[in-house]
Order: C-alpha cells, then structure tokens, then sequence
C-alpha cells in the first residue's frame, strides 16, 4: 500500500497488479478500485461540464 501513495506510480501499479499474474484476490481488489476510480472520474467531469456551462451561460447575457 506504499507503493498507492506515489502519485503516477499508483494508477500504473493498479493495473499491474489488476491484470498480472498472481494472487486472485488482489487482483479482484484492483480491478474493483479501477472500476471506482473510473465512476468518481465520470462524477467529476459530468459536474465540471455543468460547472462550465452555467459560467458560461450566465456570462454570455
């Protein structure tokens, strides 16, 4: 879990071992924090477009 606290090294190492050879159960982990990781990313871009379109729509009138 140290390895998860260097940025960049974290999301490369997630797929390492999500899709490696090795022990089931860890890779079920990271593929399922892949998955999550994903979803709050959508999350975050649906509300950053609706952000930009409000700021943009209030400042064209």
């Amino acid at each position: 879990m140290l390895i998860m606290i260097i940025p960049i090294v974290n999301i490369i190492m997630m797929f390492v071992w999500a899709f490696g050879e090795g022990n089931p159960s860890k890779q079920n982990y990271f593929k399922a924090s892949l998955l999550w990781a994903a979803i709050i990313l959508g999350i975050y871009a649906i509300i950053f477009i609706i952000i930009i379109a409000a700021a943009a729509s209030t400042s064209i009138g």
